[in-house]
């Protein structure tokens, strides 16, 4: 049974069809890569899953539930963690803060009314902040990392409720080639708890991480498979070229 299985997603924007029939199946434990080329409807089918937009057709399935009509929150409460491109942590709060907001927001609110969550979470941030190689920034503000660095607090962030899908959304734009090598390592241990969807632009990277691709092309699934079976892919091949 899929932990997440996206069927027959359309959608329209005005005159414009983003996605035609587009569909994505995701494994328990599961690293699973969407690439295409720029305008192939990657980021939309993206959002379609975390309910950032509505299909125009389609459903979306998570955990044998349908969720088509789910708001995001409702989302991550069934265990759906999403980070966008874009960096959003709070620059002015520490490493330490963004991290311990990131762990209360599952937390009670008798407990946060009576502050009983930063003792007990604090072993809980020290274990994110260490597995994500920044302990040792923990009282830093936010906006004294570098881009690569924020991209990691905000995808430990996003797994601070310890999601059974995370969805990625290009998150070594920016980055330096040393910076998307150390984000490779970064990410594999969670394979052993979590699920995968990532949009990347960098080949080389996805290919590295994820155990199954899906290849958009004006908004339609082109092809999908194991990596080995995307890279020797005639299809593929040809709209790469065809693009470049």
């Amino acid at each position: 049974m899929p932990l997440l299985e996206a069927a027959g997603i359309t959608k329209i924007f005005g005159k414009l069809t983003a996605l035609d029939g587009a569909a994505l199946t995701v494994g328990e434990n599961e690293f699973h890569g969407l690439i295409g080329p720029n305008g192939s409807g990657k980021s939309t089918l993206m959002k379609c899953i975390a309910g950032a937009e509505v299909p125009t057709r389609g459903k979306v399935s998570f955990v044998n539930s349908d969720i088509t009509a789910f708001t995001p929150t409702e989302r991550a409460r069934a265990g759906m963690s999403l980070k966008f491109q874009i960096t959003s942590v709070l620059p002015t709060l520490t490493l330490y803060d963004n991290i311990l907001l990131a762990l209360q927001a599952q937390s009670s609110l008798f407990d946060l009314v009576f502050s009983r969550t930063r003792g007990v979470l604090h072993d809980q941030v020290m274990t994110m902040l260490t597995q994500f190689r920044l302990a040792d920034r923990a009282f830093d503000p936010a906006a004294a990392l570098s881009h690569g660095q924020q991209q990691w607090l905000e995808i430990a962030m996003a797994l601070a409720g310890k999601p059974r899908l995370l969805l990625l959304d290009e998150p070594t734009g920016g980055m330096s080639l040393e910076e998307r090598r150390v984000t490779g390592e970064l990410l594999q241990p969670i394979k052993q708890h979590c699920s995968l969807v990532i949009v990347e632009h960098d080949l080389d990277f996805i290919r590295d991480i994820c155990d199954r691709l899906t290849v958009l092309d004006q908004g339609k699934v082109l092809a999908s498979g194991t990596v080995s079976e995307i890279q020797a892919n005639k299809s593929v091949q040809e709209i790469y070229l065809r693009r470049a």
